[in-house]
C-alpha cells in the first residue's frame, strides 16, 4: 500500500525516520517535477507535442501581453 503523507510538525519526520529503521515503514522520496512528468506523459501520446522550450515562449509571449495592458 503507498500513501502521500504532508509533514505539518518536523517533529513528525523523526517519528518516521525511526519506524523506518525498526523496519516498519519504508521511505521514498520522490524527487521528478509533477509539471515535467506529465508534460513527459502527454509528449508521448502525440507525435507533435511542444517542447518545452515553445512552452516557455508562449507563455512569455502571453505575460508580456498582459502585462502590457
Amino acid at each position: 500500500m503507498t500513501l502521500q503523507v504532508e509533514i505539518l510538525n518536523p517533529k513528525a519526520t523523526k517519528l518516521l525516520r525511526d519506524l523506518a529503521d525498526m523496519k516498519l515503514i519504508s521511505i521514498t522520496t520522490k524527487k521528478d517535477n509533477q509539471f515535467i512528468s506529465l508534460l513527459n506523459r502527454l509528449r508521448s501520446k502525440e507525435k507533435s507535442a511542444p517542447t518545452l522550450a515553445e512552452i516557455t515562449r508562449e507563455v512569455e509571449a502571453v505575460r508580456k501581453k498582459r502585462h502590457a495592458r
